[in-house]
């Protein structure tokens, strides 16, 4: 994906999501759904909807039973 994107069209909550992500697949090269609900404290549901908008936007992919970041052109601290 050759699209740059905005990063401040992001919700709080879409960021810490992006953030647990990308914390656990520098970790492990992947970030799984349990890993996420612990590190995010956000319940399955809240977390599943802000996992779909991310992939929406190519902010994270699905990777196997995991998710992985997508392209980006911003740094995130974690």
């Amino acid at each position: 994906m050759s699209e740059a994107h905005d990063v401040q069209a992001l919700s709080d909550v879409d960021i810490h999501v992006y953030e647990a992500v990308a914390s656990q697949a520098v970790e492990k090269g992947h970030a799984d759904l349990g890993g996420l609900i612990r590190a995010s404290g956000m319940d399955e549901e809240d977390l599943r909807g802000s996992l779909a908008r991310l992939v929406g936007h190519g902010y994270v992919v699905p990777k196997g039973d995991g998710y992985v970041l997508g392209p980006h052109t911003f740094e995130v601290e974690y």
